[in-house]
This record gives C-alpha cells, sequence and structure tokens, in this order.
C-alpha cells in the first residue's frame, strides 16, 4: 500500500512537472505575443481594473473625502437606492436609451445606406458627416445649447421669429428636454457608427446587386433581399453598444441643463457626478458608480452573448 501511494505521488508530480514544462514552452513559444500584449495589459488593469477594484471596496466604507472612516457594508448602496429621486433618475436614463434608439439609430444606417447608393461625392459626404464627431462632447453640447436657447437669442427662436411664430422654450420645456439633447448627441456621434455600417455595406458582394438590377429588383427590393440579410449581425452588434454608450450619458446632461428642469434631465451618471463634485459625498457616488457598473456587466453579457452567435 505503501508503495502504491508513493507511485501515485510521483505520477501526480511528474504531471504537474510535464504541466509546468507545457505551459513554459506555450509561454516560450509566444514570448513575442506576450511581450506584444504585456504593456496593454499593464495598462488596462491600472487604467480600468484597479480603479473599479478600489471603487467597490470604497463603496462599501463611509467615506470623509477619498478616506475611508467606517466600514457601513451596504448602507451607501440602500441609501442611493432608497434615495427620493432614484426611481427618477433610472427612468430618464432608460428614457434617454429609448429616444437614442427612436433617433440615434436609424439616421447613420440609412446615411450609411445613401451614400453606399451615391455614384459621384461619396468622399465629401463621408467628411463632412464624420466631421462632427471630432468636436469635443462639450463643445458640441455648448454649440446645441445655444442653438435651444429659449430667447430670442437662440438660433431656432430667431428662425421661427423670421416666419412669424412665437418663441419656444425648447431644453426648459419637461416633455421635450431628453429628445433635444439626444438629438446634439446623435449629431455629435452618428458619424462613427455611420462609417461601420458603411463599411459592412461596401463588404457585400456587388455582384449580388448586379444579379439583382439584371432581374429588375428596384432599390426597396434590393435592401430587403440583400443588404438587410448581411446587415442583420452588425446592427444587432451596434444596437447593443448604443444602449450602454447612451446608459452613461452624462456630459450632453451637465453642459446642456445641468440636470434639469426640475431633475428633468438627470442621468445615472449625472447623478453620480452630483453625488460626488456637487453634494461631496463620495460613497454615495461610488455606491451609485457600482449600480451602474453592475447594470452594464448585464448589458455587456448580452452584446458578447449576440456577438458569439454572430460569428458562429
Amino acid at each position: 500500500m505503501a508503495a502504491l501511494n508513493r507511485d501515485t505521488a510521483l505520477q501526480g508530480i511528474n504531471s504537474n512537472t510535464l504541466r509546468g514544462k507545457g505551459l513554459l514552452s506555450v509561454v516560450k513559444r509566444n514570448y513575442a505575443g506576450w511581450l506584444i500584449i504585456l504593456p496593454s495589459m499593464i495598462l488596462l488593469y491600472y487604467i480600468i481594473w484597479r480603479p473599479i477594484f478600489i471603487g467597490a471596496r470604497q463603496s462599501l466604507f463611509q467615506l470623509s473625502g477619498y478616506n475611508a472612516v467606517k466600514f457601513v457594508g451596504l448602507k451607501n448602496y440602500i441609501d442611493v437606492l432608497t434615495d427620493t429621486f432614484f426611481l427618477q433618475t433610472l427612468t430618464n436614463t432608460v428614457s434617454y436609451v429609448a429616444w437614442s434608439l427612436i433617433i440615434g439609430l436609424p439616421i447613420p444606417f440609412i446615411t450609411a445606406v445613401l451614400i453606399n447608393e451615391m455614384l459621384h461625392g461619396k468622399s465629401f459626404f463621408k467628411f463632412a458627416v464624420y466631421f462632427p464627431v471630432i468636436v469635443p462632447g462639450v463643445a458640441a453640447s455648448l454649440i446645441w445649447y445655444f442653438v435651444y436657447q429659449p430667447g430670442a437669442d437662440g438660433l431656432l427662436n430667431s428662425m421661427l421669429y423670421y416666419i412669424g411664430l412665437g418663441p419656444f422654450r425648447w431644453l426648459q420645456d419637461k416633455a421635450f428636454t431628453i429628445p433635444l439633447i439626444i438629438i446634439a448627441a446623435t449629431w455629435n456621434g452618428f458619424g462613427a457608427t455611420m462609417m461601420m455600417y458603411l463599411a459592412s455595406l461596401q463588404s457585400i458582394n456587388q455582384e449580388l446587386y448586379e444579379a439583382a438590377r439584371i432581374d429588375g429588383a428596384g432599390f426597396w427590393r434590393r435592401v430587403s433581399h440583400i443588404m438587410f440579410p448581411h446587415m442583420r449581425g452588425v446592427v444587432l452588434l451596434l444596437l447593443v453598444r448604443q444602449i450602454i454608450s447612451v446608459f452613461q450619458i452624462m456630459e450632453q446632461p451637465l453642459a446642456m441643463t445641468a440636470g434639469g428642469p426640475n431633475r428633468a434631465s438627470v442621468s445615472l451618471a449625472l447623478q453620480s457626478y452630483n453625488y460626488a463634485f456637487v453634494n461631496f459625498q463620495t460613497d454615495k457616488a461610488l455606491a451609485l458608480g457600482m449600480i451602474t457598473f453592475i447594470l452594464l456587466i448585464g448589458l455587456t453579457w448580452v452584446y458578447f452573448s449576440m456577438d458569439k452567435k454572430i460569428n458562429e
């Protein structure tokens, strides 16, 4: 029995040694790849994952500034979730996402289709559509803030005066605040999404279009029978990416309305900013940030699941 145990132990040691050598050989064979990816992994840890881990730990403490004073467990989370305005803030964030799907989802796709169908001037229109993307988000928000100004100096109201109509309150009207902010955000960012759609459209085999034209297929038949089947995967992926991105909207409502009127445009990210830099309740800001992070993890899981199914 002792000999059997000794042989078994020796076999285990040998198998562990072989596995260690196998892992070492894998690293040696791919050391160039490991060296290339190592700086990115280090930056990813220090810039993204380390702050997340620190924030998750600090959110369990009562903080004075950024110094932990006392461990309070889930109290910060309970305070955030039971806050009078939390439900309104969450509803506003969902409303941002919904309006972004109504306004911001079809515009880049339609623009990409139109540019793809052009015979002349494609380069100019691609540049013209993409140009707003290079404008910083806060600068673009301030531009649209002056467009939406409620007084006679606002661009839209001056146009209304010119045709004999009275002024409109625009961003000061609770019913229109979020859609107007989404219009500004869409103008600022849809060019990048349009370029992705356009690249996907141009990857479709042109012989299919030629065969469809020969068969007498019109524009809408080409779209429904050729374009949509090839674009379905890209549309789904960009849809989930847009939901994740808009769920974190902060700089546009901060620059254009500061969350008003009457908190009608406060998002989860903006509320976290207010906790940290307006109310100086850093612990609550971290707790709300972690709640948002958990929600985004769920959306990201959906994104990767869809990506895997599409690739398969």
